[in-house]
């Protein structure tokens, strides 16, 4: 069954071509794709958000989305009758295959608007087992879930928290990916009971190919790969994997990580984010990550409500700079000397940038991720 729009559907009535009323682009994507299922095509079209390089066009089969299906349905514990909720645009791989995981496994796919808050429009008689959500998402539900015990908050403000915290708490299983989750995402997370992910997965491997679990007492800094997925490193130290989920190919990517003997691996970075500054080899999103702890402990910084990134920009004398990107007017300047001491204080020689630009607006893929290459020629 599928909900579209405020109204279930049998999947089978919606073979036809029957249109339903006001239907918005995620509506009729969604019926697009769903009738092509039903109908028994064997190959699918998918465009890559292009957050690491040019947007392309990738074919995936059936056999590698039903394989993706089955995988995470036994790594996570779904079955048949459970409810899926649908929030991410499913003209990309991530709300794609949610579709396909509800086609292939029976479960009732509850489709809504993507939005920064899927559960605004949800009616409350609709509970939700399993969802998928990107990290802004789960921060917005997060922000509104864990204040419900605060009093100073309204009475109708408490009720949405405290329903918020139910919905959350009621899920079977949850999964957050699409972009990096920040420490202090992740802290929030471990303040939830139901079982959170993180995910590790390309448009090429149908989605996710390895999770890592973000709370509870299995929680880890390792992805772990789905059932039937093998790991390996080039020499570079890059992640490759195979599984039926790749159709059987060795897929290389550019991730640096550390593998685990058991196959399960620790994420460093991108191999191409790498900045070699005056020799030092400096890790783009380890340097992200200290200061995303760094914002959230010292709010007085002026970056915790900010979104800003790490780039290496040429530099006649060390080769690449290390230059801190925040987007918005720029701070004051007592503020930003702070800031450049807190940073120095915080990172080793060699990784603090000692530069910071301001940009008022990032360049953004259609799926809300930083464009880090277009952003950065807006700086010249």
């Amino acid at each position: 069954m599928l909900w579209l729009e405020g109204q279930w559907h049998d999947e089978m009535s919606l073979l036809g071509e029957k249109a339903i009323s006001s239907a918005s682009e995620q509506t009729q994507a969604v019926l697009s794709f769903v009738r092509a299922w039903l109908r028994g095509e064997e190959t699918f079209e998918i465009h890559t958000s292009g957050s690491t390089g040019a947007p392309k066009r990738i074919w995936l089969t059936r056999s590698q989305m039903e394989a993706s299906a089955q995988a995470t349905a036994a790594a996570l514990g779904l079955e048949a009758g459970m409810n899926a909720l649908v929030c991410l645009p499913v003209r990309y791989i991530a709300g794609r295959m949610m579709l396909v995981r509800g086609l292939v496994l029976g479960l009732n796919l509850i489709v809504v608007e993507p939005s920064s808050d899927p559960l605004a429009a949800l009616p409350a008689d609709l509970s939700v087992d399993f969802a998928s959500f990107v990290p802004l998402q789960m921060k917005t539900l997060l922000d509104v879930a864990l204040v419900a015990d605060d009093d100073q908050l309204s009475s109708d403000a408490r009720a949405r928290a405290f329903a918020y915290r139910r919905r959350l708490e009621a899920m079977r299983a949850i999964l957050v990916g699409g972009g990096p989750i920040s420490p202090g995402l992740e802290a929030q997370i471990r303040q939830i009971v139901a079982p959170v992910y993180h995910t590790y997965g390309m448009t090429e491997t149908a989605t996710h190919v390895a999770l890592r679990r973000l709370n509870g007492p299995q929680a880890s800094d390792r992805f772990v790969p789905l059932p039937g997925v093998e790991t390996g490193v080039d020499e570079r130290g890059c992640l490759h994997v195979r599984g039926p989920m790749t159709g059987g190919a060795l897929l290389q990517t550019n991730d640096l990580v550390a593998l685990q003997p058991d196959g399960s691996f620790i994420w460093v970075g991108r191999w191409d984010n790498v900045i070699n500054s005056g020799g030092v080899k400096v890790h783009v999103e380890q340097v992200e990550a200290t200061i995303e702890t760094l914002a959230a402990e010292q709010p007085e910084l002026g970056l915790a409500q900010r979104r800003f990134f790490i780039a290496g920009l040429p530099d006649e004398r060390l080769g690449q700079r290390v230059v801190l990107v925040v987007e918005g007017a720029p701070l004051a300047e007592d503020q930003e000397a702070v800031l450049r001491r807190a940073l120095i204080r915080a990172l080793p020689r060699h990784h603090a940038p000692r530069h910071i630009q301001y940009i008022d607006r990032f360049a953004e893929t259609p799926t809300g991720k930083i464009e880090r290459s277009s952003t950065l020629k807006l700086l010249e």
